[in-house]
This record gives structure tokens, C-alpha cells and sequence, in this order.
């Protein structure tokens, strides 16, 4: 039997939408036997960014910081943030227990071109080279006439993509239970 890695690819910018992503990537990660995750991260290239140490705070952290939940949280009442720990908790639960199938990448976007083609370009370019099988992105299911007029990276990867592209919006308030009732991680 060979070791085949199915490899998943998970665009986070550290929205609402990619968290909802996140958790339903753990999911897929504890569905899918040899599943090797990596989580990818977009910033624009500068000087500073090039020379600063790496920071997942405003993206999917493996051990999630105070700031990073605030980020998240930020303007959620006690029982959305209440939700929120548990459903986070979960999640870095599923993803420290596939320690090795779970990675982390920083790419970086040049910043003089059109924000949005360029950060298309280079996690197609990433995906692509690596031979990903699926993204996973976020999405704040813009209907199409405003998904023309405004345009996001989630519409742009969809279309350009010869890989799959799996889409997600905000998760339904019936999947987040039945994920947090699921006590076997």
C-alpha cells in the first residue's frame, strides 16, 4: 500500500469566514483518512513583513492567543464568544491531534498589483506547484451581482482554479452543535 497524502490546502485572512472554514476543514480532517492540511496565510511583501518573525495572530493559530480570540470575538456578545471558546477549542483539539498532517505557510503577495488578482495568483501559483487536490476558502456568499461590482478572492480562486474549491460560508447553527456534541476527537 502506497503512503498517499490527500492534500488540502485552507486559505485563512483571519475573518469570520475563514473561521468557519477552519472548522469545517477539522471536520473533514477527521473524515478523511491520510489528509495532510496546510494552512496558508497571504500577506502583501514589503521590507518589514520580510524580515519580521512569523505571527499567526490574525489568522488560524495552532495555540491560540488573546488577541487572536479578541480579533475573532470582536463585538460578539457573552454567549456568541462563549460559543465561539468551545468551537475553537474543538478545532485546535482535531488539529494538534493530526500534528504532523497539519502545516503552516506564509506566502507573500506583491502589493503594487491589484490586491485581490495578485493574492489569487500566488495561492493558485502555491497550490498548483505543491499539487494540492483541494482549497477550502471562506466565503461571505456575496450574491453574484455584488460578486461582480466588488469581487473577492474566494469568487476569483473559484473561477480561476483548475483545482476543486471548497467553499464555506457561515457555518449553520445545527452543524456547529452536532460538532461540539461530537465528543471523539
Amino acid at each position: 500500500m502506497t503512503d498517499f497524502k490527500y492534500k488540502v490546502l485552507l486559505y485563512s485572512d483571519g475573518s469570520h469566514q475563514a473561521f468557519s472554514a477552519a472548522v469545517y476543514t477539522a471536520t473533514l480532517l477527521k473524515i478523511i483518512p491520510n489528509m495532510h492540511l496546510t494552512v496558508v496565510q497571504v500577506h502583501e511583501r514589503d521590507e518589514v513583513s520580510m524580515e519580521t518573525e512569523y505571527s499567526w495572530i490574525n489568522t488560524w493559530p495552532v495555540s491560540p492567543t488573546s488577541e487572536w480570540m479578541k480579533h475573532v470575538l470582536d463585538g460578539s456578545d457573552t454567549e456568541t464568544k462563549s460559543e465561539y471558546h468551545k468551537i475553537l477549542n474543538k478545532t485546535n483539539e482535531i488539529f494538534l491531534e493530526h500534528g504532523l498532517s497539519v502545516s503552516h505557510q506564509e506566502l507573500y503577495s506583491n502589493s503594487k498589483i491589484s490586491e485581490i488578482s495578485d493574492t489569487v495568483d500566488v495561492i493558485l501559483d502555491y497550490a498548483t506547484k505543491n499539487l494540492f487536490e483541494l482549497i477550502v476558502m471562506g466565503s461571505r456568499g456575496l450574491s453574484s451581482l455584488k460578486g461582480l461590482i466588488f469581487g473577492s478572492v474566494a469568487h476569483y480562486v473559484l473561477n480561476k482554479s483548475e483545482i476543486p474549491v471548497l467553499l464555506i460560508k457561515k457555518l449553520p447553527q445545527d452543524f456547529i452543535d452536532n460538532y461540539l456534541a461530537d465528543t471523539e476527537v
